[in-house]
């Protein structure tokens, strides 16, 4: 079982693929779930703690937007942990949480810094692109064990 990276990271369908493979999935969904149910954080509107904007300053210098800083302090660990990435290109604003480009930019570096295995495929448009897509990422999983 690897640890995959998922780009949007916060994909409901990517998940559940890595899932259906045997792998296990990074995602921001898990990360945010434990911070919901921390009972230490006593404002759940802001789910933070004092912490997570120093976590952000590993991934990005002070001078970097705050948004970028807490996104990367929960998407950094991620992909520090990562075995291997799943990255869906051109996928659209609902897909998952790619509305920050700043982030994406630095997310995909790191990724590809690493140099872990990765598959790069794009957003399907129709349903015969979506089967491809489905068995483009089973190979990529299968090939992993």
């Amino acid at each position: 079982m690897k640890k995959i990276f998922i780009y949007p990271p916060n994909s409901l369908i990517l998940t559940d693929l890595v899932e259906r493979f045997g792998h296990k999935p990074l995602t921001l969904n898990i990360v945010v779930g434990k911070l919901v149910r921390n009972p230490e954080i006593d404002s759940p509107p802001m789910n933070i703690t004092d912490e997570e904007p120093k976590k952000g300053l590993k991934y990005a210098a002070v001078e970097v937007p705050s948004g970028v800083r807490g996104r990367m302090a929960l998407i950094g660990p991620l992909i520090e942990e990562a075995e291997a990435a799943i990255i869906m290109d051109d996928a659209p604003i609902a897909f998952g949480c790619i509305g920050c480009a700043r982030t994406n930019e630095l997310t995909l570096y790191m990724v590809k810094r690493k140099g872990i295995p990765t598959i790069r495929v794009k957003f399907p448009k129709t349903e015969e692109e979506a089967e491809i897509l489905v068995n483009k990422i089973a190979n990529f999983l299968k090939s992993l064990e």
